[in-house]
């Protein structure tokens, strides 16, 4: 007997604002800035590239590659890519 599988997909997942605010709020707790940048990749990816870029004022292109594996993002593109996804960041001590 075979066994099928396929890729797991964190978009498929991340289907209501608590799942996502649960997973920037781990990654983010876990510091690693690549991670993080992957994170709001997956985030933008499950909102719709096209409609996120539109509301952070770059371009789809643009979007794609500030996010990419060698991509490195100014903060504000972060901060722009951020507010497009309805998230926003704060600090507690």
């Amino acid at each position: 007997m075979t066994v099928t599988t396929k890729p797991w997909d964190v978009t498929e997942h991340l289907d209501s604002e608590a799942a996502i605010a649960a997973y920037l709020g781990a990654v983010f707790e876990d510091g690693d800035p690549a991670l993080i940048k992957a994170a709001i990749g997956d985030v933008a990816r499950a909102r719709g590239m096209t409609a996120v870029a539109e509301k952070a004022g770059i371009t789809r292109a643009g979007l794609y590659k500030a996010l990419a594996d060698e991509g490195n993002p100014s903060f504000a593109t972060i901060a722009a890519i951020m507010k497009a996804l309805g998230v926003r960041l704060s600090v507690a001590a």
